[in-house]
């Protein structure tokens, strides 16, 4: 277990201690989609949600969750992000497609964040149109890319 970032050498869980690391930019990119039936996505489409505009309201909040990460994934680590940028598009025939890009100047990256602004803005829109769809799928969300600290870049 001693791989894991997150577990020390007995199993127990523990916030890695990045102290000695350099502060460096970051970035990191999510995206995911939910998959509607026809009736919620035509009245997203037509903006005839009784609730408001979907995609703007999932947009504000992706970005609000962001900012919130290390309060809802246990280990991680408040980082003073710099910039979060997501977009909520209609995807034809029948999604809603999320991209979140998350940026900051630090010692240990924004993955967890951009992936919980992806999830949180699928989420809101699932919230948003329930009451016409009882059954969308939210799916797959994934990091896309990131890069700076030690590791450096990786995209899928």
């Amino acid at each position: 277990m001693a791989d894991l970032t997150h577990v020390d050498g007995d199993g127990n869980a523990r916030m890695v201690d990045v102290g000695d690391k350099d502060i460096t930019e970051r970035e990191a990119t999510a995206e995911g989609w939910i998959t509607l039936g026809f009736q919620a996505y035509t009245a997203i489409e037509s903006r005839r949600v009784k609730k408001g505009d979907v995609l703007a309201i999932a947009q504000l909040a992706g970005i609000a969750a962001a900012k919130r990460t290390p309060e809802l994934v246990p280990l991680c680590h408040p980082i003073p992000l710099t910039g979060v940028k997501v977009d909520v598009e209609l995807a034809p025939p029948n999604r809603v497609h999320v991209t979140a890009r998350v940026r900051c100047f630090w010692k240990t990256g924004v993955e967890m964040e951009a992936l919980t602004a992806a999830t949180s803005a699928l989420l809101t829109v699932y919230d948003m149109v329930k009451a016409v769809d009882k059954g969308p799928v939210l799916g797959p969300v994934q990091l896309v890319a990131k890069s700076g600290g030690r590791s450096g870049t990786w995209v899928r």
